[in-house]
């Protein structure tokens, strides 16, 4: 009898030794990103001695999309796990693509928030536009359709009374093309967002005509992160897990004792000189809230422009889209 129970013993051992392994892998979360620092994920998961869960209860894997449009097909298909969504492109997901499990985790950023930056629309300094209104009959570049700086441009053009195709041509081009276009004269508007709206070869021949805070008439809730309900109540645990590295991660960046260190590791992910992010995580930059708390109200604002402009078939109500329970619970794991 004995001699048995060995033998069964020794047959378990290697299938529970398999599964203890298994269970302790560390879950693979798929984070979308467009531009390195700006976007956040770039630069959280980069020093391993401030993140005690990385490579424990999760592991990142970062995706570059050219926009935020483009990772609503890639969260459908189920290739992104946390997509940093547009409030456009998140309110488009939710209600033309009908994911409706799609939830706001966290904040990225936030724009128009006053003592902090805001996007600028650039015209010629020593052109002939002056008002948005002489941008009739003009031809302006955009990122692509869905986008929030896309998004923000045509809400202002509508109020000065004009319509895409009526009134202007939009030509689709990446944010490192803008420049160039708007100095050789093929496009009369550019959406400079940074890192690229500091660029001094731009200032030397761009003044703003309008900004995303006038198109969006105050503060609004621009870029957000997101994640669909199943994956979330999947991996509760290692979102909780996420979010505290998350959190710790930002709250260092943002002390400037950590100032050199930031740089460092934005210089290495974006492979630009420390001394093209002066601006970022500071009052020159876009608002980031320090516990990644997104403002609902402020994104509610944002998304009630797309009905206005025909992009969504009715008003929807982002606090039915929400789950803030993620950064709440890194709140009191930081505290």
């Amino acid at each position: 009898m004995w001699f048995r129970a060995l033998l069964l013993a020794m047959a378990a051992a290697p299938w529970a030794t398999s599964t203890t392994a298994q269970a302790q892998q560390p879950v693979k979360i798929r984070i979308a990103w467009v531009v390195p620092v700006a976007n956040s994920p770039t630069i959280l998961y980069e020093i391993p001695s401030i993140l005690k869960h990385k490579g424990k209860s999760y592991d990142i894997e970062l995706i570059r999309f050219q926009g935020t449009p483009p990772m609503i097909q890639a969260m459908q298909v189920g290739e992104l796990d946390i997509a940093l969504f547009a409030f456009s492109s998140f309110a488009l997901a939710v209600q033309n693509a009908n994911m409706q499990d799609l939830r706001v985790i966290a904040d990225e950023a936030q724009e128009g928030v006053a003592g902090y930056f805001t996007s600028p629309y650039n015209v010629l300094k020593d052109g002939p536009i002056n008002k948005v209104e002489d941008l009739k009959g003009k031809v302006v570049a955009s990122v692509g359709p869905g986008a929030a700086v896309d998004i923000a441009m045509r809400a202002m053009l509508k109020r000065a009374g004009l319509e895409d195709k009526r009134d202007y041509s939009v030509v689709e081009t990446g944010f490192p093309n803008m420049r160039a276009m708007l100095a050789e004269k093929k496009v009369d508007l550019i959406s400079s967002v940074l890192p690229f709206a500091g660029d001094p070869e731009l200032l030397k021949i761009a003044r703003p005509l309008f900004t995303v805070r006038d198109a969006l008439q105050g503060p609004s809730q621009f870029v957000i992160w997101a994640a669909r309900e199943p994956f979330l109540q999947k991996n509760k645990a290692v979102m909780n897990d996420l979010m505290e590295d998350s959190a710790r991660a930002l709250h260092f960046y943002m002390d400037p004792k950590n100032r050199e260190q930031f740089l460092e590791v934005a210089s290495r992910v974006s492979k630009q000189p420390p001394s093209a992010f002066g601006f970022a995580y500071t009052k020159n930059d876009l608002y980031r809230d320090p516990d990644f708390r997104p403002n609902l109200d402020s994104l509610q604002r944002a998304v009630d422009v797309l009905p206005e402009l025909g992009l969504l078939k009715a008003k929807m109500d982002v606090k039915k889209y929400a789950d803030l329970s993620y950064v709440e619970e890194a709140a009191k794991r930081l505290k």
